[in-house]
């Protein structure tokens, strides 16, 4: 089936590709990234890429072996992400 042209192009993110875009602004995932803001692109992820995306960071990003980010400001990121999470 041919894709609506009114649609923009898609592209599926795993989870090291959430943290490519999201971990470093040179990354070819951080332009897409960056186009999808702009309406170029949509990205579409998963709760498995989100959850991978999740465990990286609690479990890495730590100050006195408590998680620097809390759930309510990772929920925010989410949401805030022009990603379509299918």
């Amino acid at each position: 089936m041919p894709m609506m042209s009114w649609r923009p192009p898609g592209y599926r993110f795993r989870a090291k590709d959430l943290v490519k875009a999201l971990c470093s602004d040179e990354t070819e995932h951080a332009n897409l990234l960056m186009a999808a803001i702009h309406g170029k692109v949509e990205i579409f992820a998963d709760s498995t890429a989100w959850n991978g995306f999740l465990w990286l960071i609690m479990n890495t990003c730590k100050v006195e072996g408590k998680p620097l980010y809390t759930g309510v400001e990772l929920g925010a990121l989410k949401s805030s992400l022009p990603i379509v999470w299918v």
